[in-house]
């Protein structure tokens, strides 16, 4: 049985940073690509941000230069790194293994003052 553990969020201000991370289990993770995902209130849920099995990357446009997405192999888990938060990314925030219709419960990221 896969599972994907989210877990990161919180509420922050305006220009403040987090990191959120998604520790998986059940599938050999190493040779999945894995993305970030996230739903605002009253939207579609969004792509975000992806991580090939050897490491590259892709980007939304809403979140390039200010998002960065990493993994550790050796610990089964996807990392975002967000900086310079802004209102607009306040969402319920999840990782996925691309590939597989396997999804995190989210963890909530709130960007107010």
């Amino acid at each position: 049985q896969v599972q994907l553990v989210e877990s990161g969020g919180g509420l922050v201000q305006p220009g403040g940073s987090l990191r959120l991370s998604c520790t998986v289990s059940g599938i050999v993770f190493s040779i999945y690509a894995m993305a970030w995902y996230r739903e605002a209130p009253g939207k579609q849920r969004e792509w975000v941000a992806t991580t090939s099995s050897d490491g590259r990357t892709g980007y939304a446009d809403s979140v390039k230069g200010r998002f960065t997405i990493s993994r550790d192999n050796a610990k089964n888990t996807v990392y975002l790194q967000m900086n310079s938060l802004k209102p607009e990314d306040t969402a319920v925030y999840y990782c996925t293994v691309l590939g597989r219709n396997d999804w995190g419960q989210g963890t909530q990221v709130s960007v107010s003052s």
